[in-house]
């Protein structure tokens, strides 16, 4: 046995669930690499390869060593100052201790520490061989992956995701022998269930993949992906259409099948009266199958399911697909059909006997105060509060249709398809649809501002009311995915450039609410009883709490663009009124954060700063209430700053006004050298109270000046 070569583990089951495959084989992998380490086990572990099909789990890990290295062992005893008598001899304690290592108490040797000496046990393990180990580390790793509900089977006493039938451990050509879940290793995998279904003999741990492949397995998920998506290309051919293969549906078709093949299909053209979002949802969600389009976007009744075998007829198998959808569309376009029978307004009166939270009413409470919010807000950005409000109304409606019952997913599509029919304008129908937007990560915003309006609208609403009844998100439970509703709300506002006051907008949302919202968010005191509620008290502290709550999400936004995090908490500290505000400043302290003359102004800023604070803390009159009077400099480093200060004020005010704060910071950024000067050639604390107020008011304007935009001093921290 040569000491290092590759290791290769494959666990063979039932089929594994295709959502959770990717996320299984990862831990998996980490698992064995993780138990190798752990022992000391010298193996090539940045270079291991996680392996997945439906039906094994594998690891193949590069020169891997026959041997752990010898292992060396301390053991801690008892005290020295406890473990002697008087006469020196050992105590029962220590006696004991010895005998527990297998040595006398003689053996034992002394560890000398800066809080006492201790008796130790200090002995060689030889390293144990890689197989005597190998069973242990698998077994850790199982059990160390992330299976909610572990399933038994047989009269077993362990639990996996699915039943294991088969176990491979190679050291190269040699079976590493050991025993996990009841199944001995050995050498002999299993192919495609079909297409091979006789065991696989593997010579060695680096020609598994291969062996797999022969045997009709693509075990490299990669790879597998790579023919799901040559496979949809050659089958889309025949019908000559674009196919749609999403991301996600891509991981799913490649973890439900070992060896894909794609077939061209078909189905009735009637059925493309249905809106095509409700066909398309049902091919993807509920059969796994790929959409297929003309040119322009649009559905065409050609499809593209995936199968697991390579058929001899598979004509067969085209049927089959063709005969399973049938019915979903069938089913879609009796929804729709019916749907359209009953206009969207009628669903009004019926959102009240659906209940939205118990404290903040039924669906049609929370429609009411959203059409309120979106009727304020259209006016405030310019926008037709009219159809704000129309659409508000209208905005919960669709969820009350046959189609959404069914496709709960397709909330807002169909409010845009019902809209349209009854003839509402193109503005309302379109805002049902986007105001949902951005429906995930990396989705984009409302395109139309009626949309971007019912868009704010419906999440201060929401953040209002939930963090009323005191279900605010905690740790990692967030039930409302009101972190995604604060985000949603923050990026709408700030990429739609809606020049909204955040906190006014959410004083607004919480007087809207029932009264009976504030008092489910009160907890009971020590007596058991409920205190009398303050509700305008309340209110203050839920709007600093929902602004902290935005303002959190930030965070990650602008991170994920790059702007560092001291720029982001420099903005932070002066508190802008607006969203897009807040952008525009950040930007531009990025930008200013570049400039060669930023560290020696962030540096005075600091220094400014801390001088202020130190003045307002001694009880001495803030500087910002004095003039600052040219008449009481004593030197030309004062006069300097003081005239400098002056025409940049000019220069800046108009580009403050408006917000072209990148140009303010460039600006201001030529007063470093009078800024050093000053404080190089100028005692602030001057003897003179009346000199010492003057130099601490021109630094309270030099403050001011640039606090206008942001506090850069943070920008050292």
């Amino acid at each position: 046995m040569s000491a290092a070569k590759s290791l290769l583990i494959e666990l063979g089951t039932e089929e594994l669930p295709p959502k959770a495959l990717d996320e299984l084989s990862a831990a998996f992998a980490r698992g064995i690499c993780d138990g190798l380490a752990r022992r000391g086990i010298d193996a090539a572990l940045s270079k291991a390869s996680a392996y997945c099909s439906p039906r094994r789990l594998a690891v193949h890990i590069p020169h891997v060593s026959a041997m752990q290295p010898d292992q060396s062992v301390e053991r801690r005893g008892p005290a020295v100052n406890a473990a002697l008598d008087e006469q020196g001899q050992p105590s029962k304690a220590l006696a004991g201790f010895a005998q527990s290592c297998g040595v006398s108490v003689e053996q034992l040797e002394k560890l000398e520490t800066d809080k006492g000496a201790w008796f130790v046990f200090r002995a060689v393990k030889p390293g144990q061989t890689l197989a005597s180990l190998l069973p242990e580390i698998v077994d850790e790793a199982l059990k160390g992956l992330p299976i909610p509900r572990p399933m038994r089977w047989a009269n077993h006493e362990y639990g996996f995701v699915r039943p294991a039938h088969w176990l491979v451990m190679l050291h190269g050509a040699d079976i590493m022998d050991g025993t996990v879940m009841g199944l001995i290793s050995g050498r002999k995998s299993r192919g495609h269930r079909f297409m091979h279904p006789h065991p696989v003999h593997v010579a060695d741990a680096d020609g598994w993949l291969d062996a797999m492949r022969n045997a009709k397995v693509l075990a490299d998920p990669a790879e597998r992906r790579q023919r799901v998506r040559e496979e949809v290309a050659r089958a889309a051919k025949e019908t000559g259409g674009e196919p749609r293969l999403e991301e996600a549906l891509l991981e799913e078709i490649a973890n439900l099948t070992e060896w894909p093949v794609a077939i061209a299909c078909d189905f009735e053209r009637n059925f493309l009266a249905v809106p095509q979002e409700a066909l398309v949802t049902t091919m993807e969600t509920n059969q796994k199958f790929v959409p297929v389009f003309d040119a322009s976007g649009k559905l065409t009744e050609h499809f593209i399911g995936i199968a697991n075998i390579e058929s001899k007829q598979p004509a067969e198998i085209r049927k089959g697909y063709e005969r399973v959808i049938r019915p979903r569309f069938a089913d879609a376009k009796f929804f729709w059909d019916e749907d359209l029978k009953t206009p969207l307004a009628s669903y009004q009166e019926q959102l009240k006997n659906v209940t939205y939270q118990q404290a903040l009413g039924s669906v049609w409470d929370k429609s009411v105060r959203v059409a309120e919010l979106a009727r304020v807000i259209a006016g405030r950005v310019g926008v037709d509060a009219g159809a704000a409000t129309r659409a508000a109304s209208l905005s919960k409606c669709d969820l009350l249709t046959r189609m959404v019952g069914e496709f709960p997913e397709l909330q807002g599509v169909m409010g845009r398809y019902y809209a349209g029919h009854d003839g509402e304008s193109v503005e309302v129908a379109v805002a049902l649809d986007s105001y949902y937007q951005p429906r995930f990560a990396r989705d984009g915003i409302a395109a139309d501002k009626i949309g971007q309006v019912l868009a704010v609208a419906e999440r201060l609403d929401t953040l209002a009311g939930i963090f009323a009844v005191g279900m605010k998100p905690s740790g990692n439970k967030d039930p409302f995915a009101l972190r995604r509703a604060a985000l949603g709300l923050a990026r709408t506002l700030i990429e739609g450039k809606l020049e909204l006051d955040l906190r006014a907008a959410f004083v607004e949302a919480l007087e809207l609410l029932p009264e009976a919202a504030f008092a489910a968010g009160v907890k009971p005191g020590k007596d058991g009883k409920l205190p009398v509620i303050d509700i305008g008290q309340r209110r203050a502290v839920l709007v600093g709490e929902l602004v902290d709550f935005v303002l959190d999400r930030l965070r990650g936004y602008y991170a994920e663009q790059g702007c560092p995090a001291e720029a982001y908490e420099a903005v932070l500290a002066v508190q802008p009124e607006t969203l897009p505000d807040f952008g525009r400043r950040l930007h531009a302290v990025v930008e200013f954060g570049r400039l060669p003359e930023a560290a020696s102004l962030a540096a005075a800023n600091k220094r400014v700063a801390n001088i202020l604070r130190k003045q307002a803390e001694e009880g001495d009159e803030p500087a910002s209430l004095r003039e600052v009077d040219p008449a009481h400099f004593e030197s030309d480093a004062e006069r300097t700053l003081a005239d400098a200060l002056a025409a940049a004020g000019k220069e800046t005010a108009e580009p403050l006004q408006h917000g072209d704060y990148t140009s303010v910071l460039k600006r201001l950024a030529q007063l470093q050298a009078p800024v050093d000067a000053f404080f190089e050639q100028v005692l602030v604390n001057a003897e003179n109270p009346v000199v010492r107020r003057n130099r601490l008011a021109l630094l309270e304007r030099l403050k001011a000046a640039f606090g206008a935009v942001a506090d850069i001093a943070l920008l050292r921290e």
